[in-house]
């Protein structure tokens, strides 16, 4: 519990073929970038095993191209846990380091960030080749929906930094949670996995921008779940479960139940509406080509709602039990074991 909670999901999706490939060139990368400056550290970014998750999640993506999205992920978790609670000037930091991160998609390419430490460099180094080939619509989508993403986290440090983590009433928690889970980016970019882009007037239509909020809503909920071991270890408080325990004053496994069901009321909506697609094309009189970009845009949110739970079931990042520097401190109140602010 709850790791090893599990949902009944009514589509499967395959696994890359160049994991192995990926993952050797992927972990030499983040020893030599510097994102990881301990054995210590290498050793439990190892155990969480990004590399499945990125497989899973863009799962048609070519063999160069899953380096860069494995890059891609590590910088964008190590960077979510270098807040410490024992450390609340580290917020100042975190935000001045968010900003630059949230300004690498709107300079011209190729540009050095002006905040400089392990995790600006891998950025701006991981942008240069996740926005090759896409348009400027694209790019300024994925630049807005990762800027959301970076100053909800900056917001949700803030709360930590000030003793107020575990604050927020449920509708508001869940509004917070559909930001800070990040999803919105992360299906924009299966569209650079693949090489297509969804129709704009699609991605405007009431109906997708509906089923990403769920499907964003399902990841999250899901994801605070299997995470709830290490968060409740750290002493964060922004966690569904969290939030239900104390504002019904309920006990955690009738908190945990609730959180399970309110996830698979957001799955079943999801896929109420993902039932009306075909309908949305026809209203919107699509071609053939751009019936097969909706599709292949419906598929990755699938890859990723179903993509990222098979992860999260065995990834150690969200173990029950741990042992050694990790535990030791998450304890601390700590995400990571490398600091990752500093030149």
């Amino acid at each position: 519990m709850p790791q090893d909670v599990t949902f009944d999901l009514p589509f499967k999706t395959p696994v890359s073929e160049h994991l192995q490939y990926a993952r050797e060139r992927h972990l030499r990368w983040v020893w030599e970038m510097g994102l990881v400056r301990s054995q210590a550290g290498f050793d439990e970014y190892q155990s969480w095993d990004l590399p499945q998750a990125a497989a899973r999640t863009y799962p048609y993506a070519s063999a160069d191209d899953m380096v860069v999205l494995m890059n891609w992920f590590s910088l964008a978790f190590l960077f979510d846990d270098q807040f410490d609670s024992g450390s609340p000037d580290r917020a100042d930091r975190i935000a001045e380091v968010a900003r630059e991160l949230i300004a690498t998609p709107l300079r011209p390419a190729g540009t050095a960030p002006r905040v400089v430490c392990p995790i600006t460099v891998a950025w701006a180094e991981v942008w240069d080749h996740l926005s090759d080939g896409m348009s400027l619509t694209w790019r300024t989508r994925f630049a807005a929906s990762w800027g959301r993403f970076l100053v909800a986290h900056t917001e949700e440090v803030d709360l930590a930094a000030r003793g107020l983590a575990g604050t927020l009433g449920l509708e508001e928690y869940a509004e917070f949670r559909r930001r800070t889970v990040g999803i919105h980016h992360s299906i924009d970019a299966g569209e650079r996995s693949r090489g297509f882009e969804v129709p704009p007037q699609v991605q405007a239509h009431e109906l997708m921008v509906r089923m990403r909020d769920l499907a964003a809503d399902t990841i999250g909920f899901m994801n605070d779940i299997h995470s709830f071991e290490r968060e409740k270890r750290r002493g964060d408080g922004h966690n569904l479960i969290a939030v239900l325990h104390r504002e019904r004053s309920c006990g955690w496994e009738d908190a945990a139940a609730e959180a399970y069901r309110m996830t698979t009321d957001c799955l079943e909506e999801y896929l109420e509406l993902e039932a009306r697609v075909p309908k949305m094309c026809e209203e919107l009189g699509l071609d053939t080509e751009q019936r097969v970009q909706v599709w292949m845009g419906v598929e990755a949110i699938q890859h990723w709602i179903n993509g990222n739970y098979e992860w999260a079931l065995t990834s150690g990042r969200y173990a029950a039990a741990k042992e050694g520097p990790a535990a030791t401190a998450e304890l601390a109140g700590k995400g990571s074991l490398d600091d990752l602010l500093a030149v």
